[in-house]
C-alpha cells in the first residue's frame, strides 16, 4: 500500500501516491496499529503531541473525546468502527485515540483499569467516561455533551 501525502493538518491525506487518486473516505489511508484509520480521529503517538492537543483545547469550548485502546485488545477493535462513525458524524467534536502501550503514562493519569475506555473532556477537565464496549451509552453521552457545549 502506498504512503499518503498529508495536508498541513495531517488528519486529512490529500493523495494516495500509489494510485495517484484523490483521497476519499472510501480509500483506506496508511496502515496504523489500528484496523480502522479515519481522517476524523487523530491518533496520538507521543507525549508532546498529547500535551499540545490538550493545551490547544483548554481555552476552547470544544468537546474532546479520547479513546484509550490497544492493538491487542479485542473489545477495542469491536469499538473502533462505532468510534469512527461517531467521529464522522460529530465533526465539531475533537476525537483522539491513544494506544496505552505507547502512552501508558497518559492512561495512568486518568486512573483507568479497563479497556476500551472513552473519556469526555471540556476545557482540560474530565466531564464523563464510558468504560467497556457500550455503544448506546457512548452515543448517548456524546450527544448530550456535544449539544451542551455548542
Amino acid at each position: 500500500m502506498g504512503a499518503n501525502v498529508s495536508s498541513p493538518d495531517e488528519r486529512f491525506p490529500v493523495t494516495d501516491l500509489h494510485s495517484r487518486k484523490p483521497w476519499s473516505p472510501r480509500f483506506e489511508p496508511e496502515i496504523s496499529p489500528f484496523k480502522v484509520n479515519s481522517p476524523f480521529v487523530t491518533e496520538i503517538k507521543n507525549k508532546n503531541q498529547w500535551n499540545s492537543r490538550l493545551n490547544a483545547l483548554k481555552d476552547t469550548n470544544k468537546l474532546l473525546v479520547i479513546e484509550f485502546t490497544a492493538k491487542w485488545c479485542g473489545p477495542c477493535k469491536s469499538l473502533d468502527p462505532k468510534f469512527e462513525e461517531l467521529a464522522a458524524k460529530y465533526i465539531d467534536v475533537e476525537f483522539v485515540k491513544i494506544d496505552v502501550d505507547v502512552l501508558m503514562s497518559v492512561w495512568m493519569e486518568y486512573k483507568l483499569h479497563t479497556l476500551p475506555a472513552i473519556v469526555f473532556m471540556k476545557r482540560g477537565q474530565e466531564v464523563d467516561r464510558v468504560v467497556g464496549v457500550k455503544f448506546d451509552e457512548l452515543e448517548r453521552k456524546l450527544h448530550k455533551y456535544a449539544q451542551s457545549f455548542f
